[in-house]
């Protein structure tokens, strides 16, 4: 068999860092790590190809003609470019299997992909597989069983042409989430309950990304990295902590979490001596009315920026994720998410308007309250919202892009950076040995001059530049690399700005 695995493009979001990117070259945030999961799980004689149109790939007839099946994976975000790419596959003659969120959630809207191998691909594509090779398909192949990823294989990284193409490699350890926030799918995905590799697949996969000479981040894509605080801390980080001082520190980690971390001292301890230097958690609001509302139980009844700044002060740097638009939403949410933001000392706030994924509880509560509009778009910046919200529609977009234009105006984002830079842990925050890299040279260089010479606001790269250097020294790269990302947040928001009347 030959087999092309495709992942589609992305649209410029927040999280797509394409003007960021461009000041270190490099084409994509992370490469698509559940097609080379796929890969990897497919039989070891066929012949593989990998095709990220995400990091600028080509993608040719001659590719597609070549293949006995064309593989796709997408997340709900890529629609557009998913329903482009299988025009331009059936065009061509391809016979497509398809899979991943985007298929899983919305497969009804896909008539022209050929099979749909849903869910988890552990589960599901040892069917397909078994049927291909009796030449009897089912064109729909799910199933609610979860698997167990302690049999999960190292993902087929060798299919990747050139690796420093990507901004981070990443790795998964765990599924499911023990919460039910009502506007997030990743427990109707995944499950409530956590299953978690081994500490021997996880050093399996980072001997392989070392094997192939990779010595930047890596990002583990878990919804809810310490969900199984127990094993973190007896079993995995003393092990990556061994693993990454043994190889010189080679790997700075990244992850996800929930803000409860900030009651767990031992465990960010730990998190910062293997090697983690950030980690995003789910705010969404300061408000604890909207909390109530969506079931973010582990957010409620507590002080959220004490929270931050104590997990600030472990080593790590702090993303955040917030949402505006929710039923019990006050009119002054939009200045108190305002002073939170700036209060808290986070420098990457992803703000997005609230939407309703398709099967989660929101989404069933709207359906029933007849206020659900249409299918998200999948993007947190896009100024749509996919239902009829309790504020009076104009309100809210104008408050949603007063958030924006002020928390990445270069005043207010800049006194965060160095409200950030003030508060981490030197003595604690882990700097990766690497060595020299013209690249970074290179992207400081353009720093100074896009955010120290043509923007408008330079004065506040000024202040933050001379302070740093001179104050703490040892974090000025993660404050040159804060000017880039504040950069590509002005220049996507810019973009995505709308004309309310």
């Amino acid at each position: 068999m030959k087999i092309l695995l495709i992942y589609p493009s992305y649209p410029e979001t927040f999280w797509s860092y394409k003007y960021a990117l461009q000041f270190v070259s490099k084409k994509a945030s992370l490469p698509p790590l559940g097609l080379l999961t796929v890969a990897a799980l497919l039989p070891g004689e066929w012949e593989k190809r990998l095709i990220d149109l995400s990091a600028g790939d080509n993608l040719t007839e001659q590719d597609i003609k070549w293949a006995n099946f064309v593989f796709i994976g997408a997340m709900s975000i890529q629609r557009k470019s998913v329903t482009k790419l299988i025009e331009r596959c059936k065009q061509n003659g391809a016979t497509i299997v398809a899979g991943g969120p985007l298929f899983t959630a919305s497969y009804q809207d896909f008539p022209q992909v050929d099979y749909l191998v849903l869910n988890e691909a552990e589960v599901t594509l040892p069917l397909f597989l078994e049927d291909l090779s009796k030449g009897k398909l089912n064109r729909i192949y799910t199933s609610k069983e979860k698997a167990n990823i302690e049999h999960s294989p190292v993902p087929a990284w060798e299919l990747i042409d050139d690796l420093k193409k990507y901004n981070s490699l990443c790795l998964q350890y765990s599924r499911g989430c023990p919460f039910d926030c009502d506007f997030c799918d990743v427990t109707m995905l995944f499950g409530h309950k956590i299953r978690t590799k081994s500490k021997y697949q996880l050093l399996q996969e980072l001997d392989k990304l070392y094997q192939l000479g990779w010595r930047e981040g890596v990002f583990i894509v878990d919804d809810n990295f310490i969900a199984n605080k127990r094993k973190l801390k007896e079993e995995i980080l003393p092990a990556l902590i061994s693993w990454n001082k043994e190889k010189g520190y080679c790997f700075s980690f990244g992850t996800q979490a929930s803000i409860n971390i900030a009651d767990e001292e031992e465990l960010m301890n730990l998190m910062v001596e293997a090697g983690f230097g950030s980690v995003f958690i789910g705010i969404e609001t300061p408000h604890e009315e909207s909390l109530e509302e969506c079931h973010k139980n582990q957010n409620r009844n507590r002080n959220l920026i004490d929270a931050v700044h104590k997990i600030q002060q472990s080593g790590l740097q702090v993303t955040g994720g917030f949402i505006v638009g929710f039923d019990h939403d006050p009119p002054s949410i939009f200045e108190e998410m305002i002073n939170f933001i700036q209060k808290s000392g986070i420098v990457t706030a992803m703000v997005g308007l609230l939407n309703a994924p398709v099967g989660t509880k929101l989404y069933q509560r709207l359906i029933k309250e007849k206020r659900f509009l249409r299918t998200p778009s999948g993007s947190n910046t896009d100024f749509t919202i996919n239902f009829i919200p309790k504020m009076d529609y104009h309100e809210l977009l104008k408050g949603y892009q007063k958030i924006l234009n002020t928390i990445y105006s270069p005043k207010y984002y800049y006194n965060r950076v160095l409200s950030l830079i003030n508060s981490l842990n030197t003595k604690k925050f882990r700097i990766r040995i690497s060595r020299f890299n013209w690249t970074y040279l290179v992207a400081f260089i353009k720093s100074i001059w896009y955010m120290g010479i043509r923007e408008k606001g330079r004065k506040y790269y000024w202040k933050m530049f001379f302070w740093t250097l001179i104050h703490k020294p040892k974090l000025f790269p993660a404050a040159i690399t804060y000017s880039i990302t504040g950069f590509h947040f002005r220049k996507i928001f810019e973009g995505n700005k709308v004309a309310i009347e």
